[in-house]
């Protein structure tokens, strides 16, 4: 968007201007609307002076920001075919406005024509009535799943491209999220499945997120039906893999050797040999019940096996191996932590404190002879299913099957060799064998980058996908492209302010800078005039307007604190 100034009846304005294309005229066509002013506001008798609202400045501007340095909108609207209203906002300005909403203003989309006009940065020159609930949900019946993905990896591109993310390291993983969808209402999408939330009465949709290990940028998403499996996902994204990684590997003269790091759901020989075939490596946290694993976990139970890291991870031990697994010759690296250690040890305690009220009232209906032998295995087992209860504690069943006996005990000592041998310890398992121990272990520890988007997500969150209320399919996967864009929105703007703070911190400050709406008494004729006055600025609300450059929305926002600059 271009602003520049304009001379209207001897009176000086800031003029918004923008070019769209016109597939239907085959022409460029553009747009321009008046931002205010150039002349400075009216001296206020503070007297006669009264507060009638605020304007939202930074965290619009930031993301705004964003999203004209990848050309979010154009590119969108490209891969999907210029889609949206005749004289209306395209596809590509409905998305970005959607998701920029969602991190900034969370609500339904019929709210969304009053945020863009409570904003003073403008993401279009329409108005914001134009962006309409109506509007999204009539183009997302338009647009398929393959344009949605063509669109991201090419806003991948653009963001590895211009903020020179690192990509050799990805980071794969999967959640899925509640809908209000009726059961008799057909779709594919929206399954009953295994819900995170724990609740089984709602149908879920699933969603794969691709991270890369600097920035959190989420490169590539898929969504999937909510009974899907994690290992079918996973082979679902391999062609989309492959997609991105000839996208980010155009124009370079050596293509880069890539890892990605996945948790143990994702654990399959085929797969690990389909991704060897499309030129990716793999760091796994093997399932402990696997057989390597558990060889790999007594090797390292062995008196020095364990050693120290260092840097960083000085207080991480870790022990090294090579083996086969299977028919792939593999890296195993056992890794322990005494943060998951103690957590773990606080499970065991919470679990145990519930088996033991669980089993004695199993004594006592054995004793009554209420229970048969049958019943008694299976009550015993189920309670001994949480947090490896069946490894320490031991039951003892005998008697007939209508009269049993039953007894049972917590042997201390098979309680410590849980704690010494497997505790607080994870199986990596890798074919980086050229990488040093501390690599692979840092690489691993990425996988929390995923799982912090996903809390970002969840009720509460910075970007909040549900409570969804959309009842199509195709609804559901353009609001979840929303979503993952602002997620990389948010992501970019973090990598681009070069902030320690967390990403909802950041957001907050950004958020404290508004414009404050006054209207004020001039002694002229006509209506009292509305004039937006500057906030105070702290340091690093200072440094991220020079960075999003928010001041040409807004060009005395800076006036304060160049006045306090020049007094130092």
């Amino acid at each position: 968007m271009h602003i520049f100034e304009r001379e209207i009846n001897g009176h000086r304005y800031r003029i918004a201007a923008q070019s769209v294309w016109d597939p239907a005229g085959g022409r460029s066509v553009a747009r321009q609307v008046v931002l205010g002013p150039v002349a400075p506001p009216p001296f206020a008798d503070l007297a006669a002076t009264r507060s009638v609202g605020t304007r939202a400045i930074g965290d619009v501007g930031a993301l705004i920001w964003i999203a004209e340095q990848l050309d979010m909108i154009g590119l969108i609207d490209r891969a999907c075919g210029c889609l949206g209203a005749k004289n209306g906002p395209s596809i590509g300005e409905l998305v970005v406005a959607v998701a920029i909403q969602s991190v900034c203003s969370p609500g339904p989309k019929c709210d969304l024509g009053d945020f863009l006009d409570a904003s003073v940065p403008r993401l279009s020159c329409l108005r914001g009535a134009a962006f309409s609930g109506q509007a999204f949900h009539r183009v997302a019946q338009q647009v398929d799943e393959q344009s949605l993905e063509k669109a991201h990896v090419a806003i991948s591109k653009a963001a590895v491209a211009r903020f020179e993310l690192s990509t050799d390291v990805l980071a794969f993983d999967t959640t899925n999220f509640d809908t209000h969808i009726s059961t008799l209402t057909s779709g594919k999408l929206s399954q009953r499945g295994h819900a995170k939330s724990k609740r089984g009465d709602l149908r879920v949709v699933g969603v794969g997120l691709l991270v890369s290990e600097t920035g959190h940028v989420p490169l590539l998403y898929r969504t999937y039906s909510g009974n899907g499996s994690d290992q079918g996902v996973m082979e679902a994204c391999l062609e989309g893999l492959k997609q991105l990684h000839q996208g980010l590997d155009n124009g370079a003269e050596r293509a880069p050797q890539r890892t990605l790091v996945r948790d143990g759901g994702f654990w399959s020989p085929q797969l690990e040999q389909d991704l060897d075939r499309i030129g990716y490596h793999s760091i796994i946290s093997l399932p402990t019940g696997h057989s390597a694993a558990q060889a790999a976990l007594e090797q390292a139970a062995q008196c020095g096996a364990m050693q120290p890291l260092s840097g960083k991870l000085k207080h991480v031990r870790a022990a090294r191996l090579r083996t086969p697994v299977g028919e792939l010759d593999r890296t195993l690296v056992v890794v322990e932590s005494e943060e998951s250690l103690e957590g773990q040890k606080r499970g065991i305690a919470v679990a145990l404190r519930k088996a033991t009220k669980e089993l004695r009232k199993l004594e006592r209906l054995v004793q009554a002879g209420r229970l048969c032998r049958d019943r008694l295995e299976e009550c015993c087992q189920k309670v001994l299913a949480r947090e490896h209860l069946s490894s320490f504690v031991v039951t003892t069943i005998g008697g007939s099957d209508q009269r049993p006996t039953f007894g049972w005990r917590v042997d201390v000592a098979l309680r410590c060799q849980l704690e010494k041998t497997c505790l607080g310890r994870r199986v990596l398992c890798t074919d980086r064998h050229s990488w040093s121990t501390d690599r692979i272990v840092h690489a691993f520890r990425g996988q929390w980058n995923v799982e912090e988007l996903f809390r970002r997500t969840k009720k509460g969150g910075l970007i909040s996908w549900g409570p969804s209320h959309q009842w199509a399919e195709g609804s559901l996967r353009l609001h979840t492209f929303a979503t993952v864009l602002g997620l990389l929105l948010v992501s970019l703007a973090k990598l681009a302010l070069g902030t320690s703070a967390s990403a909802q911190q950041m957001m907050k400050s950004l958020a404290e800078i508004r414009a404050t709406l006054v209207q004020t008494v001039t002694g002229a004729a006509g209506r009292r005039p509305t004039v937006m006055l500057p906030p105070e600025l702290t340091t690093e609300q200072l440094r991220a307007v020079r960075v999003f450059e928010i001041e040409r929305w807004f060009p005395t926002i800076l006036s304060c604190s160049n006045k306090i600059q020049n007094r130092c």
